[in-house]
């Protein structure tokens, strides 16, 4: 069974009541998918390309935040407009890109909270040390022994994306779907969360799909790569086979040479948006 599977979608988001052009006419948004099939596959997935080349919606459709106007999406077998809200959580957790939870209870409480009442139940063992429990891995992992006695709405954007990221795997779902998870972590950091990814995976046999802006990452880490380009075509296959100088180029739309100093400015620009 292939772990995800897209059958002849086709998806556009609804028009926004009061968004007209010049000569008062609704603007219909464009089409983001259309007789879009794929079988994809299980693994530690690392998702590239521009912003606005479909990345957040694919992983919304495949998580099942978002349903199709027409056609399937199936994950793990099961039809995600088949499935009540309970169910899907425990096939697929989602982090959303700017993602934030306004609540003034301590982040110990919550990460105690998500642990015990999700599938795992408050009990299970690391990824990388089955002698010890995976809540206390996960703290130590995402350095969120500091934030404990914090209230959750004063955490500052690194520190809210790591808490985040440990929810996440707490919750004990069969996959998970990230949205630029770590873009305000530290570089030291950011490599520990991801290799942490790794590790889990395997460790675990849950499927991570993660949106990221680092190729030194993903080339170093990711099982599988999507490649997705500004006409939302996707290219999918290991890191050597899809990360090509010119795959990049055609997708980014600037130099190879050029294309880490390009990402590092679109890093700097988001910083700005939210006031780092």
């Amino acid at each position: 069974m292939n772990f995800l599977k897209f059958n002849d979608l086709h998806f556009s988001y609804p028009a926004v009541e009061g968004d007209v052009d010049e000569d008062g006419k609704q603007i219909q948004p464009p089409v983001i998918f259309d007789h879009f099939s794929a079988e994809l596959p299980a693994g530690f997935v690392s998702l590239v390309g521009p912003n606005a080349s479909g990345k957040s919606t694919f992983m919304l459709l495949a998580a099942g935040r978002v349903l199709p106007q027409e056609g399937t999406v199936q994950l793990l077998g099961r039809d995600t407009r088949s499935i009540d809200e309970a169910e899907r959580d425990k096939l697929a957790s989602y982090i959303y890109q700017n993602m934030e939870l306004d609540t003034d209870q301590k982040t110990a409480e919550l990460l105690d909270y998500v642990y015990k009442n999700g599938s795992l139940g408050g009990a299970a063992f690391g990824a990388l040390d089955e002698r010890k429990d995976f809540l206390e891995e996960v703290k130590e992992v995402f350095e969120l022994q500091d934030l404990l006695d914090k209230k959750f709405n004063a955490l500052s954007k690194g520190q809210l994306q790591r808490a985040l990221a440990a929810f996440s795997l707490l919750y004990g779902s069969k996959s998970v779907f990230m949205d630029e998870p770590f873009f305000a972590l530290e570089e030291r950091q950011k490599e520990n969360a991801i290799k942490y990814l790794k590790e889990f995976c395997a460790a675990k046999a849950v499927t991570v799909y993660i949106s990221m802006h680092e190729l030194d990452l993903t080339k170093k880490y990711a099982d599988t790569v999507m490649l997705f380009y500004p006409n939302h075509d996707i290219d999918l296959g290991s890191a050597a086979e899809v990360l090509t100088d010119q795959a990049l180029e055609k997708s980014y739309g600037v130099p190879a040479s050029m294309l880490k100093q390009s990402e590092e400015l679109s890093r700097e620009q988001i910083a700005r948006r939210l006031n780092f």
